[in-house]
């Protein structure tokens, strides 16, 4: 008996577009384009029974996605929720457990999922989608510290006010050194990088010795006044601020700086006492961070010195010497945004008991 054409399917609007861009989607899911086709073809008149062999679904399954877009639209062709089997394991309950230390015992400083699993005889396939589903990372490590510097607020403030509103007619410059930097050559020649292959080297090296890198950032600028040396004492600093007073001649200079012995030397007070012009800033204990400079230390030690190779100090040098030129040459501004206040807000200490110790 032929196929007697059904009546024609009628689409809402705007549906025909959004059923068409399924159906030619590469990334949806298969069935959810094969019910955009159904839809489709029924709002051509394609009788059910054509539509079925079609698209390779039953005569009933065509007619239940039609009634399906007929009561509810686009939202009837997504899968229905299912009930499933109820959890019998207690997330929660795996968490709390997740967050008690483990038995002395067993000799571990955190839980693994198989560890957990066997201490609550369930799969660590379930410990595992507890971890997921609330956040929790037990391999992971994290470090943290607390400036205890009682001059604080009052250092911060500093600081941060020099960044956010330098003096006029003067010039602020972070001042720190990178030490230790090491002149390490690998005992194989690198292999460079390639199309699917990345730059590969020896994981053994030869030391030739260290230098420490000097270095003054001019914040409204980006440019770097830099000197190497073979150490970094009182004497070293000296001469390197004597450059940098050089560098900058007949101008203020405003100098951040970190609470290193030898940047408080006698020495050095006598120095800058001798130079009123130059006016420094100390960073709060444990407070480097506050030192832009720092922030240029990882620009160089990522694109210039971890991966390079240095058959010598000097080389080493010479290298660091060519990345500063360059970086003078496409340097940018160092635009400071946090205020005192939002700075101070998460540098405080926060309580965690009303205990009196």
């Amino acid at each position: 008996m032929p196929n007697r054409p059904a009546a024609a399917l009628v689409l809402r609007e705007g549906d025909r577009e959004r059923l068409v861009s399924l159906t030619r989607s590469t990334s949806v899911r298969a069935g959810l384009a094969v019910r955009a086709r159904v839809v489709l073809l029924a709002a051509e008149g394609v009788a059910n029974t054509a539509i079925a062999e079609q698209v390779g679904l039953s005569r009933p399954k065509v007619i239940g996605w039609r009634q399906r877009y007929e009561r509810s639209g686009m939202a009837g062709l997504d899968d229905a929720d299912r009930s499933g089997r109820p959890r019998l394991i207690d997330h929660k309950m795996i968490v709390a457990e997740t967050l008690k230390p483990p038995p002395k015992k067993l000799g571990v400083t955190h839980w693994s999922s198989r560890l957990l699993a066997e201490r609550l005889k369930i799969g660590n396939a379930t410990v595992a989608r507890a971890w997921r589903a609330y956040g929790v990372q037990p391999w992971r490590s994290e470090t943290f510290k607390f400036s205890t510097d009682p001059e604080l607020v009052a250092k911060v403030t500093d600081v941060v006010g020099l960044y956010l509103a330098p003096p006029d007619n003067a010039i602020v410059l972070c001042v720190d050194e990178k030490s230790q930097i090491q002149a390490l050559d690998r005992t194989q020649p690198m292999l460079p990088m390639q199309p699917g292959l990345a730059e590969r080297r020896t994981h053994d090296y030869v030391r030739h010795g260290t230098s420490t890198l000097f270095a003054a950032l001019e914040i409204a600028t980006g440019t770097v006044t830099a000197a190497c040396k073979p150490r970094h004492r009182h004497q070293e600093f000296l001469a390197f601020l004597k450059q940098v007073a050089r560098a900058y001649p007949d101008t203020d200079l405003h100098l951040v700086m970190d609470n290193y012995a030898a940047h408080k030397r006698p020495e050095i007070k006598a120095w800058l006492a001798a130079n009123p012009r130059i006016h420094t800033h100390f960073t709060p204990t444990s407070g480097s961070w506050l030192n832009l400079v720092e922030v240029w230390f990882g620009i160089i030690e990522r694109q210039a010195i971890r991966r390079g190779t240095f058959r010598s100090v000097r080389d080493l040098n010479a290298k660091i010497r060519t990345f500063v030129d360059g970086w003078n040459d496409r340097c940018h501004p160092f635009v400071w945004t946090k205020t005192p206040d939002q700075i101070l807000k998460k540098a405080n200490r926060h309580q965690t008991s009303e205990t009196v110790h």
